[in-house]
């Protein structure tokens, strides 16, 4: 198989000078790395093919075999070649090659950092969800040291110089024509170690408190609406800021009122006397109590809306309504009085015990089935 000339695979002239060389293959390796290109070997074999040019080109003895000679001059000396195995992460590749355009491992791992966020789960009334409320819950977190301020090193002399990378941060490993950085392993980039830990929070760069804080619940809240409680998480990192607190709601059921989305519902009972003549009666509301009209002739399981009286909406100024439904009671226990109304009554209201004809959706029903 022929291969294709050096320059040419670059893209750059004969004539071109180290830092033009230099140039060319970074941009053809960021563009055809196979981090970047997963499982296009195309991509992956121009990269190959550019790493040789480069391994080539950037030596000056060969590149002054290959100018005079072409490939053949390049026989009898090692075979060039790269193997890409030698990164097994896109952000690997360091070097004076991509260190630019990746940075250094060591400013990675020594940037500030949010500290993570807090869950904190509490349980609250259907009242206070509809009234809103203040609460004041107890929080144990961790919080950064002001000894130390996070270093988990004593303020007098905690901190030395990292023996390993010598307080670089990080470590250079010579490949060929790469250098390849990695972060230190001692000091995991800080590029310096703890000598003397600091004696408040035992090395840890952070204490454990317990703070109680006050939690703003607004009416029309619901089981999973959280509340954002900013910077009061987990500590930072390397002075970075701290986390957010949320506390995530759950409501109560209520023994009396079932909450449906931002509608109520109750059920009162009702004797067979309130239901056929039609009554009023008194409801106690979150809202005081409240005038219901019974109307006459009320069946089990008919409803009145009150409107407005439901749960205010989430940030909003309207509400939901209350839906009261009337449940009838039969007595099961009788006076000789009530029984003997109760039977006067029976004989002046016509008797339904004879089988009703169905009506004609039964019918059209009974048939497709």
């Amino acid at each position: 198989m022929t291969k294709r000339d050096y320059y040419e695979i670059l893209g750059v002239d004969r004539n071109v000078d180290e830092q033009g060389l230099k140039k060319a293959y970074r941009r053809i390796a960021l563009k055809y790395h196979p981090d970047r290109n997963p499982g296009d070997k195309d991509a992956e074999e121009k990269f190959k093919e550019a790493a040789e040019a480069y391994s080539v080109l950037s030596d000056p003895e060969k590149r002054r075999r290959y100018d005079l000679y072409g490939h053949d001059g390049l026989r009898g000396t090692a075979e060039p070649g790269f193997d890409p195995s030698v990164f097994t992460d896109f952000s690997d590749i360091f070097g004076d090659l991509f260190t630019d355009f990746f940075g250094g491992a060591s400013r990675r791992r020594s940037r500030p950092m949010q500290g993570d966020d807090v869950r904190y789960d509490l349980e609250i009334d259907l009242e206070d969800a509809i009234r809103g409320k203040q609460v004041e819950i107890k929080v144990p977190r961790l919080e950064t040291c002001g000894d130390c301020r996070g270093s988990g090193a004593h303020p007098r002399g905690g901190l030395a110089t990292c023996p390993l990378c010598h307080g670089r941060g990080e470590v250079i490993y010579r490949q060929g024509f790469l250098s390849i950085r990695r972060t230190c392993s001692q000091c995991s980039g800080a590029g310096r170690v703890v000598r003397r830990p600091c004696t408040r929070c035992k090395g840890e760069g952070h204490i454990r408190i317990e703070e109680r804080l006050k939690v703003e619940i607004p009416p029309g809240v619901d089981t999973g609406t959280r509340v954002r409680l900013q910077g009061k998480g987990g500590p930072g990192v390397n002075g970075g800021p701290p986390g957010d607190l949320y506390v995530f709601l759950r409501v109560k059921e209520h023994p009396i009122f079932e909450r449906r989305g931002d509608d109520l519902y109750c059920t009162v009972p009702l004797n067979i006397a309130q239901a056929a003549l039609g009554d009023e009666i008194h409801v106690l509301t979150f809202d005081g109590l409240q005038t219901v009209k019974v109307p006459e002739g009320t069946q089990h399981g008919d409803k009145v809306r009150l409107r407005g009286l439901g749960v205010p909406r989430l940030n909003d100024r309207s509400r939901g309504d209350l839906y009261v439904q009337f449940e009838i009671k039969v007595p099961t226990k009788l006076t000789r009085e009530q029984r003997r109304l109760l039977e006067q009554l029976r004989e002046t209201l016509p008797t339904e015990s004879e089988p009703q004809e169905k009506g004609l959706f039964d019918k059209v029903k009974d048939y497709f089935s």
